[in-house]
C-alpha cells in the first residue's frame, strides 16, 4: 500500500514536477506477467524515477547498505526501502550474488516485474560498464524477457555525492524486450550467460549512447580510489 501512496501521491507527482521526465518506448514493458527490466545507473535518483513511470510495480533488487545507514538519513532511508518493498542484499562473500538471483527469482515467480542494474554499482563517471552475469542467469531460469532501459541525464541531475539533485532534463527510455528462449537449458554455460549478459549491455549502450568501458565498474573504482591515495601520499625513498 505505501508503494502506491509513494508513487502517486507523496513522491511521484513531485518528481514529475521537478525533473519532468520525457519517457520512451513505455509500450515495451509488459502489462502482465514475469519480465525484467535492466537498466544503467547513474543516480541515486534512478530508484525513484523509474518506477515512478512505470505503470506496473517494480521491485529492485538494493544494497543492503541502504538498509543499514546510521543516523537519521540512515533509519529514513531504510524506511523508504522497506516500505516500497525494495529487497536488500548483501553483496558481500561468495554467497552474496547467489542470494541475489534467489531473491530476483522469487519476485519473477510471482510474475511480477524486477528491477536491476547489471553493472553492480552506480557508475561514478557517467560511463556504463560490464554486466555481471546474475541477470542472465535469471532470465534464463525464469524464462523471463528483458526489457534494457536507459537513464539519461541523471549522472547531471544527481551526480555521485550531490544530497540535493539538480534540475536537469531527464530521458527515460525504454527497448525492445530481449528473448532468450533460444538459450532454454543451458543456463549453466558460462559462455552463454557471458553472451548474454553481453547483449543486455549492447542494448542498454544503444539507448543510452554512453562511452562503454569492458572492465567492471567495482574494480575501475578501486583502482582509481588506490591511485588517489598513492598521489595524496607519496611513498618517501629510505635513500
Amino acid at each position: 500500500m505505501f508503494y502506491y501512496v509513494l508513487k502517486y501521491v507523496l513522491l511521484g507527482p513531485v518528481l514529475r514536477l521537478a525533473f519532468r521526465p520525457r519517457i520512451e518506448g513505455l509500450e515495451h514493458v509488459p502489462d502482465t506477467g514475469p519480465a525484467i527490466v535492466a537498466g544503467n545507473h547513474l543516480s541515486f535518483a534512478d530508484h525513484f524515477l523509474m518506477p515512478a513511470v512505470l505503470k506496473r510495480r517494480i521491485t529492485f533488487l538494493a544494497k543492503a547498505e541502504y538498509f543499514t545507514g546510521p543516523g537519521i538519513r540512515g533509519r529514513l532511508t531504510a524506511f523508504f526501502f522497506r516500505s516500497a518493498g525494495q529487497i536488500p542484499v548483501d553483496r558481500s562473500g561468495k554467497e552474496a550474488g547467489q542470494a541475489a538471483i534467489r531473491e530476483g527469482l522469487g519476485v519473477l515467480g510471482k510474475d511480477e516485474l524486477l528491477g536491476i542494474y547489471p553493472e553492480g554499482t552506480r557508475s561514478h563517471d557517467g560511463r556504463l560498464y560490464k554486466g555481471k552475469v546474475g541477470v542472465a542467469v535469471m532470465a534464463l531460469r525464469a524464462k523471463a524477457p528483458v526489457i534494457p532501459c536507459a537513464m539519461i541525464g541523471t549522472f547531471e541531475a544527481q551526480p555521485p555525492g550531490k544530497v540535493v539533485p539538480n534540475i536537469h532534463p531527464v530521458v527515460i527510455r525504454f527497448g525492445k524486450p530481449l528473448d532468450f528462449s533460444r538459450y532454454d537449458g543451458m543456463e549453466n554455460e558460462k559462455a552463454i550467460l557471458r553472451a548474454v549478459t553481453d547483449e543486455i549491455m549492447y542494448a542498454i549502450l544503444t539507448l543510452s549512447e554512453q562511452e562503454y568501458v569492458d572492465q567492471y565498474a567495482a574494480v575501475v573504482k578501486a583502482e582509481e580510489a588506490t591511485a588517489n591515495e598513492r598521489r595524496r601520499f607519496p611513498r618517501i625513498p629510505l635513500s
